[in-house]
């Protein structure tokens, strides 16, 4: 059987995604020292943190409360873990709940802890031409789509989207490829230029779908299906197998996320400016509870 076809689109090559996340890398490492007494810690997390503006606020919070400096890799969410995961950050702030699990169970990540959580959506071109709008479920709108070939933007880079998507391909029991399905191999706010550009649709979490709501002409079409919620955990690089990371510095910005002080900036982070908050607070809840 004959590989589905899956364009890449943009600048977003594998390979060049690849040769950004090892500069990014490469400039932190190079920072003195990012060990146990150093002050400065590396911070691996989704694009859509950074996107969405919230980490311009809460990174300076918590460098003037606790006199660390915080270099960000924002990459998507499975770079983001498996540098953590090899140690090459000391903490990461991520969206793909089954992946930090495996890596928890196989002793590469601790402690990991719900921060906030908001949703994803499906957004297209105005006019909705493949009628997507109203359907009760991700799932059907994907298969719709597949149905009527109509252009589709993926990630294409095993982020949290990414992940995402992927599952609810397969709930949609469909095998996306073909000319209709491109990947752009970017993060969240890239793709979402490139399927305004294109006319396409394309899955996006709703903190950079209001950051970038200015920037491109899309039109929310699906949302509120339990499938879609977008749960976002900290979670700590393991010292014992990583000596050389900053587990003291990676537990000080863990515990900082799940704050009061953090979690009040979260819950009316965007308010101001999108009349609604980005993200909801989750500290100290069961990620079962959220689904419920």
């Amino acid at each position: 059987m004959n590989r589905p076809d899956r364009r890449r689109v943009g600048n977003g090559s594998t390979w060049a995604s690849a040769l950004r996340v090892l500069c990014l890398v490469l400039a932190c490492l190079s920072w003195p020292g990012s060990a146990q007494g150093d002050r400065t810690i590396i911070l691996s997390t989704t694009t859509s943190t950074q996107d969405s503006g919230l980490l311009d606020v809460l990174v300076p919070l918590f460098q003037k409360k606790t006199g660390y400096t915080v270099k960000t890799i924002s990459v998507g969410t499975g770079q983001a873990l498996a540098l953590a995961a090899r140690g090459e950050a000391d903490v990461c702030l991520v969206h793909a709940p089954d992946a930090e699990k495996k890596y928890v169970s196989e002793g590469l990540l601790l402690n990991r802890r719900l921060v906030m959580h908001n949703d994803f959506l499906i957004v297209g071109p105005a006019g909705d031409p493949a009628r997507i709008k109203g359907l009760a479920t991700a799932a059907e709108a994907l298969r719709r789509l597949a149905e009527t070939k109509t252009a589709f933007v993926s990630r294409g880079d095993n982020s949290g989207t990414h992940q995402l998507e992927r599952k609810l391909w397969k709930e949609a029991r469909v095998e996306p490829g073909g000319p209709w399905y491109l990947q752009a191999g970017q993060g969240m706010g890239a793709t979402l230029v490139i399927a305004s550009e294109k006319r396409a649709y394309t899955l996006t979490d709703r903190a950079t779908s209001l950051a970038f709501r200015k920037r491109v002409q899309l039109d929310l079409l699906v949302e509120k299906d339990p499938s879609l919620l977008n749960v976002y955990s900290v979670l700590e690089a393991n010292a014992g197998k990583f000596p050389r990371t900053n587990a003291a510095g990676g537990k000080a910005f863990a515990d900082f996320m799940v704050s009061k002080e953090a979690q009040a900036v979260i819950r009316t982070f965007g308010v101001d400016r999108f009349g609604e908050p980005l993200f909801f607070p989750d500290a100290g809840k069961r990620e079962d509870a959220l689904r419920e």
